[in-house]
Protein backbone atom coordinates (compact mmCIF):
# COMPACT_ATOMS: atom_id res chain seq x y z
CA UNK A 1 0.00 0.00 0.00
CA UNK A 2 1.29 3.42 -1.07
CA UNK A 3 1.75 5.75 1.45
CA UNK A 4 -1.22 7.94 1.40
CA UNK A 5 -2.69 10.71 3.51
CA UNK A 6 -4.64 9.23 6.60
CA UNK A 7 -8.10 11.21 6.92
CA UNK A 8 -10.94 11.07 9.25
CA UNK A 9 -14.31 12.84 9.18
CA UNK A 10 -16.14 14.02 12.18
CA UNK A 11 -19.31 15.68 13.12
CA UNK A 12 -17.79 18.21 15.39
CA UNK A 13 -15.05 19.75 17.61
CA UNK A 14 -15.77 17.37 20.77
CA UNK A 15 -15.52 14.43 18.48
CA UNK A 16 -12.19 15.70 17.15
CA UNK A 17 -10.67 16.50 20.64
CA UNK A 18 -12.00 12.82 22.23
CA UNK A 19 -10.35 10.85 19.29
CA UNK A 20 -7.19 13.03 19.26
CA UNK A 21 -6.69 12.32 22.79
CA UNK A 22 -7.60 9.13 23.34
CA UNK A 23 -4.98 8.32 19.82
CA UNK A 24 -2.43 10.81 21.94
CA UNK A 25 -3.16 8.26 24.93
CA UNK A 26 -3.15 5.37 23.30
CA UNK A 27 0.59 5.82 20.88
CA UNK A 28 -1.41 5.77 17.76
CA UNK A 29 0.58 8.07 15.17
CA UNK A 30 -0.82 11.23 14.52
CA UNK A 31 -3.19 11.63 11.02
CA UNK A 32 -2.74 13.95 8.53
CA UNK A 33 -6.13 15.38 8.67
CA UNK A 34 -8.97 15.69 11.05
CA UNK A 35 -12.30 17.21 9.27
CA UNK A 36 -15.02 18.08 11.04
CA UNK A 37 -18.15 19.22 9.45
CA UNK A 38 -21.23 20.70 12.37
CA UNK A 39 -24.05 18.32 12.20
CA UNK A 40 -24.77 14.76 11.35
CA UNK A 41 -26.37 15.92 8.60
CA UNK A 42 -23.30 17.23 6.73
CA UNK A 43 -20.95 14.65 7.79
CA UNK A 44 -23.43 12.05 5.83
CA UNK A 45 -24.22 14.34 2.95
CA UNK A 46 -20.23 15.17 2.75
CA UNK A 47 -19.76 11.50 1.79
CA UNK A 48 -20.38 10.89 -1.76
CA UNK A 49 -18.56 14.16 -2.37
CA UNK A 50 -15.41 13.97 -0.13
CA UNK A 51 -14.45 10.28 -0.98
CA UNK A 52 -14.04 10.82 -4.66
CA UNK A 53 -12.06 13.61 -4.13
CA UNK A 54 -9.32 11.15 -2.49
CA UNK A 55 -7.53 10.16 -5.49
CA UNK A 56 -3.84 9.45 -4.12
CA UNK A 57 -2.50 6.21 -3.94
CA UNK A 58 -3.14 4.48 -0.55
CA UNK A 59 -5.51 6.99 1.09
CA UNK A 60 -7.09 5.92 3.82
CA UNK A 61 -10.59 7.51 5.20
CA UNK A 62 -12.28 7.21 8.48
CA UNK A 63 -15.81 8.41 9.30
CA UNK A 64 -17.00 8.55 13.29
CA UNK A 65 -20.90 9.50 13.60
CA UNK A 66 -22.95 9.04 15.91
CA UNK A 67 -25.85 6.70 15.86
CA UNK A 68 -28.73 8.95 17.51
CA UNK A 69 -31.94 7.69 17.99
CA UNK A 70 -32.00 4.90 16.01
CA UNK A 71 -28.60 2.69 14.57
CA UNK A 72 -30.40 1.10 11.44
CA UNK A 73 -31.60 4.44 10.75
CA UNK A 74 -28.14 5.63 10.49
CA UNK A 75 -26.45 2.90 9.16
CA UNK A 76 -28.94 2.89 6.62
CA UNK A 77 -28.54 6.36 5.43
CA UNK A 78 -24.26 6.16 5.49
CA UNK A 79 -24.51 2.81 3.32
CA UNK A 80 -26.76 4.16 0.71
CA UNK A 81 -24.47 7.17 0.33
CA UNK A 82 -20.73 4.30 0.38
CA UNK A 83 -22.58 2.12 -1.86
CA UNK A 84 -23.79 5.34 -4.67
CA UNK A 85 -19.85 6.20 -4.23
CA UNK A 86 -18.76 2.70 -5.49
CA UNK A 87 -18.11 0.45 -2.79
CA UNK A 88 -19.16 -3.36 -2.59
CA UNK A 89 -20.11 -6.01 -0.05
CA UNK A 90 -20.73 -2.82 1.96
CA UNK A 91 -22.57 -4.84 4.94
CA UNK A 92 -26.55 -4.94 5.86
CA UNK A 93 -25.26 -3.50 10.06
CA UNK A 94 -21.86 -2.32 11.31
CA UNK A 95 -19.82 -4.47 11.93
CA UNK A 96 -19.62 -5.05 15.82
CA UNK A 97 -15.47 -4.04 15.72
CA UNK A 98 -15.92 -0.86 13.36
CA UNK A 99 -16.65 -1.47 9.51
CA UNK A 100 -13.58 -1.29 7.28
CA UNK A 101 -13.83 -1.59 3.53
CA UNK A 102 -11.18 -2.03 0.61
CA UNK A 103 -11.46 0.20 -2.72
CA UNK A 104 -12.89 -1.54 -5.64
CA UNK A 105 -10.36 -2.47 -7.97
CA UNK A 106 -9.84 -0.31 -10.87
CA UNK A 107 -10.92 2.72 -8.71
CA UNK A 108 -9.07 5.95 -6.98
CA UNK A 109 -11.69 5.66 -3.92
CA UNK A 110 -9.41 5.58 -0.79
CA UNK A 111 -9.94 2.36 1.77
CA UNK A 112 -12.66 3.24 4.70
CA UNK A 113 -13.45 3.10 7.74
CA UNK A 114 -17.00 3.30 9.51
CA UNK A 115 -17.58 3.77 13.24
CA UNK A 116 -21.22 4.11 14.43
CA UNK A 117 -20.47 5.84 18.56
CA UNK A 118 -20.97 4.67 20.63
CA UNK A 119 -20.16 1.46 19.90
CA UNK A 120 -21.62 0.04 16.61
CA UNK A 121 -24.61 -1.62 18.52
CA UNK A 122 -26.72 0.50 20.32
CA UNK A 123 -28.28 3.72 19.24
CA UNK A 124 -26.62 6.88 21.29
CA UNK A 125 -23.69 9.43 20.64
CA UNK A 126 -20.47 10.39 21.63
CA UNK A 127 -21.58 11.05 24.80
CA UNK A 128 -23.15 7.49 25.05
CA UNK A 129 -19.71 6.15 24.73
CA UNK A 130 -17.80 8.60 27.16
CA UNK A 131 -20.03 6.91 29.61
CA UNK A 132 -17.78 4.14 29.10
CA UNK A 133 -14.95 6.02 30.13
CA UNK A 134 -16.02 6.63 33.73
CA UNK A 135 -13.95 4.99 36.48
CA UNK A 136 -15.80 2.10 38.17
CA UNK A 137 -17.01 1.36 40.34
CA UNK A 138 -18.51 5.26 41.15
CA UNK A 139 -20.48 6.55 43.99
CA UNK A 140 -20.45 10.29 42.50
CA UNK A 141 -21.09 9.44 38.67
CA UNK A 142 -24.32 6.89 39.87
CA UNK A 143 -24.98 9.89 41.66
CA UNK A 144 -24.66 12.41 39.33
CA UNK A 145 -26.58 10.02 37.08
CA UNK A 146 -30.01 9.41 39.38
CA UNK A 147 -29.85 13.90 39.84
CA UNK A 148 -30.30 14.19 36.20
CA UNK A 149 -32.85 11.60 35.90
CA UNK A 150 -34.55 12.86 38.56
CA UNK A 151 -34.89 16.37 37.55
CA UNK A 152 -38.65 17.56 37.85
CA UNK A 153 -39.91 17.36 33.95
CA UNK A 154 -41.29 20.85 33.79
CA UNK A 155 -37.62 21.69 34.70
CA UNK A 156 -36.11 19.89 32.30
CA UNK A 157 -34.80 22.35 29.35
CA UNK A 158 -33.00 19.53 27.32
CA UNK A 159 -34.64 16.91 24.71
CA UNK A 160 -34.31 12.65 25.50
CA UNK A 161 -31.51 12.44 22.66
CA UNK A 162 -29.20 14.94 24.92
CA UNK A 163 -29.74 13.35 28.46
CA UNK A 164 -25.91 11.80 28.09
CA UNK A 165 -24.74 15.23 27.52
CA UNK A 166 -26.46 16.80 30.58
CA UNK A 167 -24.75 13.36 32.39
CA UNK A 168 -21.39 13.45 31.37
CA UNK A 169 -21.27 17.33 31.73
CA UNK A 170 -22.93 17.27 35.01
CA UNK A 171 -19.79 14.34 36.14
CA UNK A 172 -16.91 17.42 34.71
CA UNK A 173 -18.12 19.75 36.85
CA UNK A 174 -18.29 17.87 39.82
CA UNK A 175 -14.29 17.05 39.47
CA UNK A 176 -11.22 19.02 41.42
CA UNK A 177 -10.95 20.81 38.19
CA UNK A 178 -14.79 21.43 37.09
CA UNK A 179 -15.57 22.01 33.50
CA UNK A 180 -13.00 20.38 31.52
CA UNK A 181 -12.96 19.59 28.13
CA UNK A 182 -14.44 16.40 26.71
CA UNK A 183 -10.26 15.81 25.60
CA UNK A 184 -8.11 17.24 28.29
CA UNK A 185 -10.29 15.17 30.68
CA UNK A 186 -9.20 12.10 29.66
CA UNK A 187 -5.59 13.50 29.74
CA UNK A 188 -6.55 14.36 33.63
CA UNK A 189 -8.36 11.17 34.16
CA UNK A 190 -11.38 12.20 34.90
CA UNK A 191 -12.42 9.92 31.95
CA UNK A 192 -10.85 6.84 31.44
CA UNK A 193 -9.36 5.89 28.22
CA UNK A 194 -7.94 2.31 29.13
CA UNK A 195 -11.38 0.86 29.18
CA UNK A 196 -12.39 -2.01 26.50
CA UNK A 197 -14.60 -0.35 25.18
CA UNK A 198 -11.46 2.08 24.46
CA UNK A 199 -10.02 -0.91 23.15
CA UNK A 200 -11.89 -1.91 20.20
CA UNK A 201 -12.23 1.51 19.44
CA UNK A 202 -8.23 1.81 19.25
CA UNK A 203 -7.75 -1.51 17.38
CA UNK A 204 -10.52 -0.54 15.01
CA UNK A 205 -8.09 2.82 13.69
CA UNK A 206 -4.93 0.97 14.19
CA UNK A 207 -6.24 -2.22 11.58
CA UNK A 208 -7.76 0.63 9.82
CA UNK A 209 -5.05 4.09 8.99
CA UNK A 210 -2.14 1.19 10.28
CA UNK A 211 -2.78 -2.16 8.98
CA UNK A 212 1.36 -3.25 8.35
CA UNK A 213 2.28 -2.18 11.73
CA UNK A 214 -0.48 -2.79 14.97
CA UNK A 215 0.54 -3.38 17.79
CA UNK A 216 -1.72 -4.49 20.66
Amino acid sequence: MANGRKILLVEGTDDEHVLKHICGNRDIPELDEVEKYGSVEKLIESIEVRLPLLIEEGDIVGVVIDADTEISDRWKSIRNRIISVGYQNVPDQPALDGTILDPPAGTYLPRLGVWVMPNNQTSGILEDFLRFLVPKPNILFDHVRDSVKTIPEGERRFKPLDEPKAIIHTWLAWQKEPGRPFGTAISACFLDPNVPEVDVLVAWLKRLFFPNSQSS
